[in-house]
């Protein structure tokens, strides 16, 4: 017995205390989609592709309902008869389809089709964003890109950005990919548990893209930033070091001014397109 506090004093603070932490774990784990997925703090406009001539969009049968998703053409057709390659891209927890286009044109500039694909309940979208809900939609946004007939289904890259990485190594061993790239992506949502005090069993979207690139047998494009405070630069190198045919790119920067150019990840990009036989 402590010297001046009985036992049952020191049984009832410690009740307290695992009290106290397991209303914290409870609030963490009915929180947490809200925190993984912030789609109420993103302002969503109209839709407006007038701005990126011959852009479609394409709705998505889901079984939660309807997801936006943008279908880019490539700007460049040496052969209209011959099937080009494709990407299908995910974006990052706090931004919407909107926003990428431009920044996409590496692709659409070197010949490639890009799929934008929203995220359910996000933007103009139904549904509330999960790892389900994200695997669903994807997995129609793939089979809808490659029933195209002007898309080449051999030549299918999966790229995704942040949670996006989560997004397209969801769907990485159901649906074939010529490639892959991950840009500022994490290992695992369950990785960052500890730092919330908490145990990764609560995590309700692990999101698991060490294990998917793991299995994966193609060509792996890892970029980091080496002062990214969101998802720290150890995630792109734990990814890079499970690839069994990977590349990592490291960058001086942080996590929202990833790339800091975008001529230099236009030449990567080439070079990858390059590999797979698409350029």
């Amino acid at each position: 017995m402590l010297k001046g506090i009985s036992m049952p004093v020191v049984l009832k603070y410690m009740l307290w205390t695992v009290g106290i932490y397991l209303c914290y774990c409870m609030l963490l784990f009915l929180m947490q989609r809200q925190m993984i997925f912030p789609r109420y703090m993103i302002d969503t406009p109209e839709a407006n592709t007038d701005r990126y001539p011959g852009t479609e969009v394409v709705w998505l049968e889901t079984g939660f309902g309807n997801v936006e998703a943008w279908y880019l053409p490539p700007e460049k057709e040496e052969n209209p008869a011959v099937p080009f390659p494709a990407v299908i891209f995910a974006h990052g927890n706090a931004e919407i389809i909107d926003w990428w286009p431009e920044e996409l044109t590496a692709f659409t500039q070197s010949g490639v089709g890009v799929l934008l694909v929203e995220y359910p309940g996000y933007g103009r979208s139904d549904g509330s964003p999960s790892q389900k809900s994200i695997r669903e939609t994807f997995l129609a946004a793939y089979d809808a890109l490659a029933s195209r007939p002007d898309v080449d289904r051999n030549k299918i890259l999966l790229f995704g950005r942040s949670l996006g990485g989560g997004a397209v190594c969801s769907i990485l061993g159901e649906r074939f990919a010529a490639g892959l790239i991950l840009m500022s992506a994490f290992k695992s949502i369950r990785s960052f548990a500890h730092g919330y005090l908490a145990p990764e069993f609560l995590i309700r979207d692990p999101f698991d893209n060490r294990a998917a690139v793991s299995a994966f047998a193609g060509p792996v494009l890892i970029m980091h930033g080496k002062y990214d405070e969101v998802i720290p630069y150890q995630h792109g190198v734990a990814l890079a070091e499970v690839a069994k045919n990977g590349r990592l790119l490291s960058y001086d920067c942080g996590h929202n001014d990833f790339p800091p150019g975008w001529f230099g990840f236009k030449k990567e990009i080439e070079k990858l397109l390059s590999k797979i036989g698409a350029q």
